[in-house]
């Protein structure tokens, strides 16, 4: 039997990930760390911890990754063969007003890890790192071989930071890592502290809601089931262990973007969130969505554009995301009233 640790299993990418690992393979034991902090609310997390503990081969333990104790023994007693590291005390804007948080969750807690992998060998470690390295790049679509060294927000920095101690454990130690730089995820169950969720909260409440950069900004919007079957495939892969000519270990080590290639515009993406909230029976069919929008100038750590060039990923993997913004956003909407108006 395999043993998998998931970090950050109760958090969106991590819950879909682990319920995608016990519904695709047979013989797993799915190990799930997470501290259930309040940055969100905590029910959606309860939620997707309910579903995956309602599964055989699930065992849950609630911890934070920045204690090297709790971190230490999970691999003393459960020896995982692949480890997925997903906590992180995620949002660009929150970086900006609590950065003790991300200190904290993304480079003490990471660092835990990779000590864990390197006294307790591993086959391979999966870590999320972001779009956000990208920082003010211009040249798009973003490449893993573009230089990343002007992150805009500390989360870019921290996300960085991850990149920069994989590889060089991945040097020291041999240990087979694979850094994975999401581009801005959706769907159901999804972050509340994310635009389309935060966007549906306010037209809800006949609040009005900002779209920044005076909706000039573009996102390469990735469907959340694109997001776990591409790490399904990149975990079961890791990168070969090799020396080179000096006989030390050429790094085991390599980053993908995992993004839909197709940056859309933030006013089209909200005219068919609305579009879609009508639909879903969520907002009335009347709804005057225009009175509801106020164009405003861009906030401190934001990007005007984010667009990822998947081609590695495509080659390597046979895999691209494909989920279209509306398919995307109509599964959102219709698990909002199932969750929130039932």
């Amino acid at each position: 039997m395999k043993t998998y640790l998931i970090t950050g299993v109760a958090g969106f990418i991590g819950s879909n990930l682990a319920k995608k690992i016990l519904k695709e393979d047979e013989n797993v034991k799915i190990v799930g760390l997470d501290n259930m902090n309040d940055y969100y609310d905590v029910k959606i997390k309860e939620s997707r911890l309910e579903e995956l503990e309602k599964k055989q081969n699930f065992i849950f333990i609630k911890g934070n990754l920045a204690n090297k104790e709790t971190v230490e023994n999970i691999f003393k007693k459960y020896k995982p063969e692949i480890v997925v590291n997903l906590a992180a005390q995620a949002g660009v804007r929150y970086s900006i007003t609590n950065p003790d948080s991300y200190i904290e969750s993304n480079i003490i807690g990471f660092y835990n890890i990779l000590e864990c992998c390197r006294y307790y060998p591993v086959e391979h470690l999966v870590y999320a790192s972001s779009s956000s390295v990208y920082g003010a790049n211009k040249k798009v679509p973003y490449s893993t071989e573009d230089k990343v060294d002007n992150p805009v927000s500390l989360y870019a920095a921290t996300k960085k930071s991850n990149e920069l101690m994989a590889h060089s454990y991945s040097k020291l130690y041999n240990i087979p890592s694979t850094g994975l730089r999401f581009f801005t995820v959706y769907g159901p169950a999804g972050r509340p502290d994310m635009a389309y969720f935060g966007f549906t909260n306010k037209l809800l409440a006949g609040e009005k809601i900002k779209i920044f950069n005076y909706g000039k900004c573009k996102r390469d919007f990735t469907y959340i089931d694109d997001i776990s079957e591409g790490v399904y495939r990149v975990m079961k892969k890791p990168p070969q262990k090799q020396n080179g000519e000096d006989g030390l270990p050429i790094p085991p080590y390599a980053i993908y973007n995992i993004g839909n290639s197709n940056p859309e515009n933030l006013l089209d993406f909200v005219n068919i969130l609305q579009e879609e909230l009508i639909r879903a029976g969520i907002l009335p069919k009347d709804y005057d969505f225009e009175s509801h929008k106020e164009l405003v100038p861009m906030q401190p750590g934001d990007v005007p554009v984010t667009y990822a060039d998947t081609t590695p990923l495509e080659k390597e993997f046979g895999f691209k995301p494909n989920t279209s913004l509306r398919e995307g956003l109509r599964k959102f909407a219709e698990w909002y009233k199932e969750f929130y108006m039932k």
